[in-house]
């Protein structure tokens, strides 16, 4: 494991590539011995001098939450990172693409909590009273690591991938519809490449929101009322460059749409 001086250095240079939307080289080839723990140690130092700037946290973010991404990267359970105020966009803005590394989209459905969540036996029915509404999303994935090579440690230790989030206009109950069969068909620039179903998230979307609590618990913590849980993806990354229009049709919770400029 790492020592607390090269979890701040590490977490401090992320920070700044961060900030100049730069890209380092991979944690674990500099430190092949770091393991998740210290990954997630990075994130929470990372995260504190965030907030300790000003910065306000809304969310978490799953992700990983697919067998074949899970298996890919060798791991049997999902990961987590945090969302700021700051990265919360609406359906229709323009999306500045320098303000992100190795810019990709991800198709989801984002929970907001209406009363506070805590394990260590959440299941996923009390994930779905706790929850407030669903609403479409698209996920701005923003990677700090070099891809050639990352491994679980370092994209956990890079808050996840998690760059910004837009959220749709539809806000559904969980009892109003069936979010297992939520469909996302994802487009760029008028033809669509990517598809796929919300029940591609862990069976139900709503259940990595579980997953979370019982997670929390672990470090004394729960979800709050009001946060925003990105609940991971049912579709494949899609690339996206300046000039790009994105939209994604989600069926009954209606679309969301943005420019990146």
């Amino acid at each position: 494991m790492l020592t607390d001086a090269q979890i701040d250095a590490i977490a401090a240079e992320l920070a700044e590539a961060d900030r100049a939307h730069a890209v380092i080289p991979r944690i674990t080839a500099r430190y092949p011995d770091a393991v998740v723990e210290d990954s997630y140690a990075i994130q929470g130092r990372w995260r504190d001098t965030q907030i300790a700037a000003g910065r306000t946290l809304v969310g978490r973010k799953i992700g990983l939450t697919s067998k074949a991404m899970q298996q890919a990267t060798g791991i049997t359970e999902p990961d987590y990172g945090v969302m700021f105020d700051d990265t919360v966009y609406r359906s229709g803005d323009e999306i500045p693409v320098a303000l992100f590394s190795n810019v990709r989209i991800e198709v989801e459905l984002a929970f907001v909590l209406k009363t506070p969540l805590e394990g260590p036996d959440c299941t996923l029915d009390d994930a779905l009273a706790a929850i407030d509404y669903a609403v479409p999303a698209l996920e701005v994935l923003n990677s700090h690591i070099e891809l050639e090579g990352r491994t679980i440690v370092d994209t956990i230790s890079d808050n996840a991938a998690y760059g910004a989030m837009v959220l749709g206009d539809v806000h559904k109950r969980p009892d109003e519809i069936d979010l297992r069969w939520v469909p996302g068909v994802l487009s760029r620039n008028g033809e669509i490449e990517e598809t796929g179903v919300a029940a591609g998230v862990l069976g139900h979307p709503a259940t990595g929101v579980a997953w979370l609590a019982n997670k929390f618990h672990q470090h004394g913590a729960r979800l709050e009322a009001g946060e925003i849980i990105l609940a991971g993806s049912f579709t494949r990354p899609m690339w996206v460059s300046q000039g790009d229009d994105v939209l994604c049709d989600y069926g009954p919770m209606g679309t969301i749409s943005c420019r990146f400029v």
